[in-house]
């Protein structure tokens, strides 16, 4: 018997959930007949379980590459979902929060690489470098990847090693997460050729903004030190969402009745939303669920900010008559010094927005410096489901085929500037 979560708790006004009442089971079953099916991308909804399996694997590598090296610091070389998913997960959390663990690279221009040596105090030798890249040619990983690796090989030579000997050294400090199958990779062929330590996967069918709980995600989180139990605790409520989430009880399925909100609003002709966090922790989440909403809902209307710092100068738009719009509110459990005016603020929040359009307030469980391991993996999780479930149900509800490959699963568009970057020059090489 399914239970629901007690990591979080979500509230909704506004909407009139007994509309789509007789359409949940075939909601569901649209979900549910193309979860986990080759070429369907929606993978990631059993990867939870999968990576519960691989836990020993994953410390066991963070570990090795720490003492292979002797630096502590990790750089995530990677972009869009290769990055902010871990950016993400970090801030959930509550790890990271001084950046003397983890840093990122995405960027291809000079000041930014400039920047980003500076976080590492101009030796390169201090940190080991994580290079996320599902196919291994992506530009702008590529990019970084090539200059830091020539920059470790010179500064090996500097200590008076051989060219080959520079090599064999540089080649220490990384670590791929790739396509499994070398002929698809050309990382998985760098790193397989140059003997980098280990395997680690971005798994068939999982997309980018979808891979939370891919290897990229956990290794980092692994090396800036979450216990393997709280990952696995974080792992295992992830999983319990993709049963909830595939439930045909309404009452149960959180996931589903965030689907129906977001999509009665733009059946109503309702086309601007919001959706706001509270605190911190969530800096880094509204990056990635941007991208979620970008590449998933393919329009960008959706306004995700974190408060209180976004709430002054968005209000003038939230609360103005002539703007129609929904709300919601994702905020922390306050158990600590500032818990009444926390709750003041939420208060006032929920009041203005209830009487605005329709809500919701989605309460997650907290400790220490973040979430507790359960609310991050249930609040991340249910974060994909919902927005695939949007799709689901506007096509139902207006009479839609739906295809067979989800649109929000899916980000063909992309393609539009990148042919545009074929054959563009990187050092020391050129990309494929």
């Amino acid at each position: 018997m399914l239970t629901k979560t007690s990591a979080l708790k979500t509230t909704f006004t506004g909407v009139d959930f007994s509309k789509y009442a007789s359409k949940t089971a075939q909601f569901v079953k649209e979900f549910s007949s193309r979860a986990n099916q080759p070429g369907k991308f929606l993978n990631w909804v059993d990867l939870p379980k999968l990576q519960l399996t691989r836990l020993d694997e994953i410390y066991s590598l963070a570990e090795k590459l720490k003492s292979q090296t002797g630096a502590e610091k990790l750089s995530v070389l990677g972009i869009g979902g290769s990055k902010h998913t871990v950016e993400h997960m970090l801030g959930i959390n509550g790890l990271n929060i001084a950046g003397d663990k983890i840093e990122f690279y995405s960027d291809v221009d000079s000041i930014s690489l400039a920047r980003f040596l500076s976080k590492l105090n101009n030796d390169v030798l201090s940190s080991n470098y994580l290079i996320a890249s599902k196919s291994g040619s992506t530009f702008e990983t590529k990019d970084g990847f090539l200059r830091i690796q020539k920059m470790l090989e010179e500064a090996y030579m500097a200590k008076g090693q051989s060219p080959e000997e520079a090599q064999k050294s540089a080649a220490k400090h990384l670590i791929a997460v790739t396509d499994k199958n070398a002929e698809k990779s050309e990382l998985r062929r760098t790193s397989n050729e140059n003997g980098w330590l280990g395997d680690l996967y971005i798994h068939d069918d999982v997309g980018g903004r979808f891979s939370a709980f891919d290897d990229h995600a956990l290794f980092t989180l692994a090396y800036a030190g979450m216990k393997k139990e709280d990952m696995a605790s974080m792992l295992k409520a992830a999983q319990e969402i993709s049963s909830l989430s595939l439930s045909d009880d309404l009452e149960m399925n959180d996931a589903l009745k965030e689907g129906i909100f977001w999509a009665d609003a733009k059946l109503n002709g309702i086309e601007a939303s919001v959706h706001q966090y509270m605190g911190s922790m969530f800096e880094n989440t509204v990056y990635w669920h941007a991208q979620m909403q970008n590449e998933s809902v393919k329009d960008t209307l959706k306004q995700i900010a974190k408060v209180p710092d976004a709430m002054h100068h968005s209000a003038e738009a939230h609360f103005n008559p002539a703007n129609k719009l929904v709300f919601a509110l994702t905020v922390p459990v306050d158990n600590g010094v500032c818990s009444e005016n926390a709750e003041a603020y939420i208060g006032a929040l929920t009041k203005s927005y209830e009487s605005t359009g329709a809500f919701f307030k989605e309460y997650v469980e907290t400790s220490k410096l973040g979430l507790t391991p359960e609310a991050a993996g249930a609040v991340t999780q249910l974060r994909a489901f919902a927005t695939v479930y949007q799709e689901i149900v506007e096509a139902v509800m207006q009479n839609r085929e739906l295809p067979e490959v989800l649109d929000s699963v899916l980000q063909p568009h992309v393609e539009f500037y990148k042919k545009n970057l074929k054959g563009g020059v990187v050092v020391p090489g050129r990309i494929s």
